[in-house]
């Protein structure tokens, strides 16, 4: 399983960078996403990173203010997150993309990890 960390308490319009470590070398070749659940709601796609340098995807509430990234040799995953806001307070969760299936569609996905907690405070 992945393991996300790097959460904590920050004011709106700081900044925050979470880490996902891969403990198995195979996920190398796999692409890699970011999830996150607010309280009362459902969990929601937040970024894609593929493996192979290709693009990298984001829902558009988070499009120009955070930016994933991976280091291959650590085989670890980062998510920059910019410019937050309260809206942005969430459990966060990284996952091994398992299937064909879109990157923004959860059912795509599999290894979820225990989450990192993100609260922004007004």
């Amino acid at each position: 399983q992945l393991q996300a960390s790097g959460g904590g308490l920050v004011q709106a319009g700081g900044s925050l960078r979470l880490s996902c470590a891969a403990p198995e070398d195979s996920v190398r070749s796999y692409d890699l996403g970011w999830f996150r659940q607010a309280p009362g709601k459902e969990r929601e796609f937040v970024a894609a990173i593929t493996w192979s340098g290709g693009p990298t995807y984001y829902s558009e509430s988070v499009k120009g203010r955070f930016t994933g990234s991976r280091d291959y040799f650590k085989n670890m995953m980062f998510l920059q997150l910019n410019n937050l806001k309260p809206e942005d307070t969430a459990v966060y969760y990284c996952a091994v993309k398992v299937t064909g299936g879109g990157h923004s569609e959860e059912r795509s996905y599999g290894y979820w990890g225990q989450g990192t907690l993100v609260t922004v405070s007004s």
